[in-house]
């Protein structure tokens, strides 16, 4: 795919805006899972996710790399509030919670800035809503691209 943000008409057809994240020179790495917290419950998610992506465990936000995902698999508020603190905010923070949370501890995850919380921990429906943060990152990046 090619984008042209100034053409003209006096000159041929080239890429002009090549500082945009296109093509193999400006390629990001495969993504990363990091999971901190319990990582029996999401023993499962390697299978549902693209071919491409990793999940590692990580020892604590110390360990946390940029552009990561930070999946918690046993969130509480205290805990995605520091993650938030101390993470760059391109760092999207997913919260797996118990099936029967309640809605209080749901609220409180994402107001304390969780990017995702999930209840459950079935692999599939995890899986997709890593690979929505994924996409979000990337539309953050294209947001920022400002017209010259």
């Amino acid at each position: 795919m090619l984008v042209q943000l100034d053409r003209r008409e006096d000159r041929p057809f080239t890429a002009t805006a090549t500082d945009l994240p296109l093509g193999p020179a400006a390629a990001t790495p495969p993504p990363v899972v990091a999971v901190l917290g319990r990582p029996g419950r999401v023993a499962g998610l390697p299978a549902h996710l693209p071919a491409n992506w990793t999940v590692r465990i990580a020892r604590d936000l110390d360990d946390i790399r940029p552009d990561e995902i930070v999946l918690f698999g046993d969130a509480g508020v205290g805990v995605v509030h520091t993650a938030r603190a101390v993470l760059p905010r391109r760092t999207r923070i997913v919260a797996l919670l118990d099936p029967d949370a309640p809605a209080e501890l749901v609220a409180g995850v994402l107001t304390a800035g969780a990017d995702a919380c999930v209840r459950g921990g079935q692999a599939a429906i995890l899986a997709s809503h890593l690979v929505a943060c994924r996409r979000r990152q990337f539309a953050e990046r294209w947001a920022a691209v400002v017209p010259v």
